[in-house]
């Protein structure tokens, strides 16, 4: 029960490190989940897990590692074989040399040896960073494909330098030409192993589905099995397990590419179920980083012989060295890209300073760094105690958290670019449509005979509103970035002159006041929305807890004559927003005004077309309806959160998107 115990924690961890970064995006996912597995680990009653090098290299680095094979483009990775290679391995190799003799130059009580197979650890980049650092900065193409293909590879090349060296330690005894060999072996004996072991298990796929078996559990079974046989298939022959793993995820994007049309659920169901288990494996390995450090730390710091300062302070240079050779090797590869087989295309542009330095502090050490560390051994052949294995172990420690902290800190600083007021503009309504797009990709997904018409219904109204912001997106090129307190003041001028309506419209006896009291309450929650954007959460528990506690719920539905009133007291609504709005137009703020105006437009389309329109649709095609809006709504809310976490959107665009969506949540829950 106690590992079942640690296990949920953790689990709940992952979950509040997610709200956490919700509210304090500047601080990136994993800090947070390693200081949350550093609290828990100090916690009196705190979990402490051993870090078991095998399992964590089977149990996280291999599906972690297949997922990536299956993304990486594969010809783009194969017309830059000869530079990835270089990175990976040429890369790798230097950083052991140089960064070797550097730290048993620092520290003399780590032999020779050791200090090669510190480095060798240090040597791999975290995958993860990579595609992190790809997403949130202009990257010229070619430096982005190789660094995609350097972090698949550097891995194994990085591991098995460790290996070499750590033995060389333990047995006194290393011979360069046994090694070059052994390590040839290894990694071309893990690619072919990955890559046939894979095409069997497509080709048993193929035959289950050719002999009827087309269930999509039983074939994502055997998806999510893949990489863990992959690694114990290659290191129970002796090969590298890690880059069986890769290979295995580049046969398997070549299947998903020739799938035929009967399989394309599974794509669906393989993306959503990666999706899940990638987001708990890289929680749990930061956690997992993060539960070891108080041990490692408190076993130097205890230690009376050393000295806790110049530890830190090694740290630090071996950190910056590493930066260093990796911008060194980064400049000669760019400024020489002919020597490596590469043909710069014509009016490309040479990656500047700015861009060598962010790709060189991009390279993020991570728990596979730890993992080895931990896999030195604790004797030599000889009975005697591994030299300084504590202190190698520390520093590698602090190695991962220095690089973190820096690419956090710097990374943003760095690469923040001003955009031009004309390009705000487009990338706003670009990710506006990317967003209705998403939804309707879900509502295809989800059409189904019994909910046909309700879920055509739907699409149709959100490719129309895809029409109407590709029309925004053209029309509103005026170099004039929308600017949000003006788009505020716009929303409740608006607002005011709905409510003025609403008045007009009881004094001279156009609308019942039971009617326009409802209207009313909808506008009161919409300006507090606005207005108090912390009482959101009220909001919605207050509309969730009315719509609970509606009795009869049938009864009410039925009141179409009720209902329809409603539906032109807020056409009226429009019609008087939209003529205050065009009165309150002026050069200075046309964008904001036509944006807002635009809105409801959509709205007022809406309403008109559906006046008249419920007295021939039952309620349970209305509920139909209702589900497949929930749903698109939801997509829109993923696609949004997507956008952000990949660093295409800003958290102030983020903001703004989910307020649009709340809008048009608002507005379908009025006219439904």
């Amino acid at each position: 029960m106690e590992l079942f115990h640690a296990v949920l924690l953790m689990l709940l961890m992952i979950g509040f490190s997610h709200v956490i970064s919700r509210f304090i995006p500047a601080i990136p996912s994993p800090l947070i989940l390693i200081a949350l597995g550093a609290v828990v680990a100090l916690l009196p009653s705190g979990v402490h897990l051993e870090m078991e090098p095998e399992l964590f290299f089977i149990l996280f680095i291999a599906p972690l590692l297949y997922n990536d094979g299956k993304h990486t483009p594969r010809r783009e990775l194969w017309r830059l074989r000869a530079p990835i290679l270089l990175l990976a391995v040429g890369l790798v190799f230097v950083t052991v040399l140089v960064a070797g003799y550097a730290i048993h130059w620092l520290i003399p009580t780590i032999p020779l040896p050791a200090a090669f197979g510190l480095a060798a650890i240090l040597s791999p980049t975290d995958a993860v960073a990579v595609g992190a650092l790809a997403k949130r900065i202009h990257m010229p193409e070619t430096l982005l494909r190789l660094l995609e293909g350097e972090s698949l590879m550097n891995d194994a090349s990085g591991l098995v330098a460790f290996n070499f060296a750590i033995a060389a330690t333990v047995t006194g005894v290393f011979s360069m030409t046994h090694a070059i060999f052994s390590f040839l072996v290894i990694a071309i004996g893990g690619l072919l192993v990955g890559s046939i072991v894979a095409l069997l298990i497509v080709w048993f796929g193929v035959m289950l589905r050719r002999g009827g078996l087309e269930d999509v559990t039983l074939h994502m079974l055997i998806q999510i099995l893949t990489p863990f046989l992959l690694y114990l298939i290659a290191e129970e022959i002796g090969v590298s397990g890690i880059l069986a793993a890769v290979a295995g995820g580049l046969v398997h994007a070549i299947e998903r590419d020739r799938v035929d049309s009967s399989m394309l659920r599974l794509n669906i169901v393989s993306n959503n179920t990666w999706s899940v288990l990638l987001y708990v494996l890289n929680g749990l390995v930061f956690l997992l980083l993060g539960l070891q450090i108080p041990h490692v730390t408190s076993v130097v710091l205890r230690n009376a012989s050393i000295n806790n300062t110049q530890v830190f302070i090694y740290a630090a240079l071996i950190f910056l060295l590493l930066v260093v050779l990796r911008f060194v090797w980064t400049f000669i590869f760019t400024r020489n890209q002919r020597m490596f087989g590469v043909e710069q295309k014509q009016g490309q542009e040479m990656p500047d300073y700015k861009m060598l330095l962010l790709t060189s502090l991009g390279g993020v050490r991570g728990a596979v760094t730890l993992a080895g560390a931990f896999s030195i051994p604790y004797v030599l052949r000889s009975g005697e105690a591994f030299p300084e294995r504590d202190m190698m172990i520390f520093i590698a420690a602090i190695v991962i958290l220095i690089s973190l902290v820096v690419s956090s800190a710097l990374l943003p600083l760095l690469a923040k670019r001003k955009e031009a007021p004309a390009e705000q503009n487009w990338l706003e309504q670009q990710a506006r449509i990317r967003v209705l797009q998403a939804a309707i990709e879900v509502l295809k997904t989800e059409q189904k005979p019994e909910n046909e018409a309700a879920a055509i219904s739907v699409m149709t109204d959100y490719q129309k509103w895809v029409q109407e912001e590709s029309y925004l997106s053209n029309t509103y090129d005026s170099g004039q970035p929308r600017c949000r307190d003006t788009e505020l003041e716009l929303r409740l001028t608006a607002i005011a002159a709905e409510r003025r309506c609403i008045e007009k419209m009881v004094a001279n006896g156009s609308a019942d006041a039971e009617h326009a009291a409802k209207v009313t309450e909808l506008l009161d929650q919409m300006e507090l929305v606005l207005t108090k954007r912390s009482r959101i959460g009220r909001v919605i528990i207050k509309m969730f807890m009315k719509k609970l506690f509606i009795r009869d719920r049938k009864k009410i539905m039925n009141h179409y004559e009720a209902r329809e009133a409603m539906k032109g007291l807020k056409i009226c609504m429009c019609q008087s927003a939209i003529a205050e709005l065009g009165e309150q137009k002026r050069p200075e703020i046309e964008t904001e005004t036509n944006y807002v105006i635009s809105q409801y437009k959509q709205m007022l389309g809406r309403l008109s077309l559906l006046q008249g329109s419920r007295a021939s649709e039952d309620l349970e095609q209305n509920d139909m309806k209702k589900e497949m809006y929930w749903v698109a709504i939801q997509a829109e809310r993923d696609m949004v959160q997507t956008l952000y976490e990949s660093g295409e959107i800003t958290r102030e665009l983020a903001s703004g998107l989910r307020g649009t969506i709340r809008d048009r949540e608002t507005a379908i829950s009025e006219i439904m």
